[in-house]
């Protein structure tokens, strides 16, 4: 019986630490906290960025610019390549369809069809966004692309 050559990566299994359990363990008495001071304290210790009571960097630092972060919206991305796989000739094309064919999640009501790959199917379309080579490629095919708000489509 040969052994097998798949082995964890060096340091990715660790054994727990034991602590309190007599000084041959290496982890007894003071269980690697030392002696006195606040961090050998139970509940001891300082919150992050904390500097002994000096003004802390991220205080000291001015705060510069503006980040959109908090606002983004983030859109689902559906390639016209999936709704060729997915859909047959004629289907329409709605966050309702999309959730019953498995390529959103039911929660997800900002969605993009791109337009990756081709579509061969005449398919009507009725979602958030469409971007500009997707419409031409689902016009091309025959179908019709109707673009609701997204405001509309959050729930």
């Amino acid at each position: 019986m040969s052994v097998s050559p798949l082995r964890a990566p060096k340091g990715a299994s660790t054994k727990k630490r034991i602590v309190g359990r007599g000084r041959s363990s290496g982890f007894g008495k003071t269980t690697g906290r030392g002696h006195k001071g606040q961090k050998s304290r139970s509940g001891g210790g300082v919150r992050i960025g904390f500097e002994g009571g000096q003004m802390p960097l991220f205080r000291r630092v001015a705060a510069r610019g503006f980040s959109n972060y908090p606002f983004k919206k983030a859109y689902v991305v559906v390639n016209v390549a999936s709704l060729d796989r997915l859909f047959s000739d004629g289907e329409t094309v709605s966050l309702e369809s999309l959730v019953a064919k498995g390529l959103i999640k039911k929660s997800e009501r900002l969605v993009k069809i791109l337009g990756q790959g081709l579509l061969r199917k005449k398919l009507d379309v009725s979602v958030p966004m469409v971007s500009k080579s997707a419409k031409e490629k689902i016009e091309k095919a025959g179908g019709k692309v109707v673009s609701i708000s997204a405001g509309a489509a959050v729930r």
